[in-house]
């Protein structure tokens, strides 16, 4: 099991140089998430700079994210466009080696992919989303690249059952899960219960379980329910545990901090050293 980070690159993946990527090592962590706004612009050489640059450092793609259309969109011709793009992502992955391509199912909400609407929970909805799954799991399993597919509450992927359901009807061995643990929080007692989250998504999804994002979560003092994520270790969720869980699912996959400045990343990563050294968790690479 490796540690990963979502941050300490800048937003332009295009001046990452070796003292980013030394940086990145130097603060303990095997692995980095690349985000792409548009993968469709990258020369293959300009991804060949960026991966050699990382390794040299010892610093693995642990996870490539990128910008694509909704691929639940009702009009044929935008969705379209989002398998496109995504496709296109595969292959930036491919040429990075990266562990991962991270797939977020979208949102009927025409404001944000992780925004709620009715409609994310109808049949035709994840009808939709198994088809756009299916041709991205084509491309994806022709250049070796695994898909790590996240759900959340207000999303189509409402349920660990509903994910397990869809990555079945999708068919593919490229297609795996992202355990987002904190996504699956729906009430009071799934905050101060975590076990009980994070079993049910183990228990429903370890088999196909990926990588993680390691977040943590706490209720405000607020009327009427406002439970916000919050930095590891401040939060209720049980990391421990998870981490416990995660790596008897796969023992080489990346726990990836996601969701904070720079300057709140060595914190969380404190976090996940200390109870993975209480919970006798192991890391393989990346301890600071």
């Amino acid at each position: 099991m490796k540690l990963a980070v979502a941050g300490l690159l800048p937003a332009d993946l295009s001046k990452v140089d070796d003292e980013v990527a030394w940086r990145v090592r130097a603060a303990g962590f095997a692995g980095c998430s690349c985000f792409f706004a548009d993968p469709t612009a990258w020369a293959e050489a300009a991804l060949d700079r960026l991966r050699d640059t990382l390794h040299r450092a010892g610093v693995a793609v642990a996870q490539v994210n990128a910008h694509y259309e909704c691929l639940v969109h009702p009009d044929a011709s935008l969705r379209r466009q989002g398998i496109a793009t995504l496709q296109a992502a595969v292959r930036v992955c491919q040429r990075l080696q990266g562990d991962n391509l991270y797939v977020r199912p979208g949102s009927m909400n025409p404001n944000g992919h992780w925004l709620p609407h009715p409609a994310n929970h109808a049949p035709e909805t994840l009808d939709r989303l198994v088809d756009s799954l299916q041709r991205v799991a084509a491309v994806a399993e022709d250049a070796g690249v695994t898909l790590a597919l996240e759900g959340h509450t207000v999303s189509p992927l409402d349920t660990p059952q509903i994910v397990r359901e869809v990555i079945d009807r999708v068919g593919s061995p490229a297609l795996k899960f992202n355990c987002d643990y904190v996504n699956f929080i729906s009430g009071v007692q799934d905050v101060y219960h975590s076990r009980r989250v994070i079993d049910r998504l183990f228990d429903t999804l370890g088999d196909v379980t990926w990588a993680v994002h390691a977040k943590d979560a706490d209720i405000e003092d607020r009327h009427v329910l406002h439970i916000s994520e919050v930095v590891p270790g401040r939060g209720r969720m049980d990391l421990g545990y998870m981490l416990q869980r995660f790596a008897a699912a796969r023992p080489e996959g990346f726990v990836i901090i996601e969701h904070l400045p720079d300057d709140k990343i060595p914190e969380a990563r404190d976090a996940l050293l200390r109870a993975a050294e209480a919970a006798g968790v192991i890391w393989s690479e990346g301890e600071s």
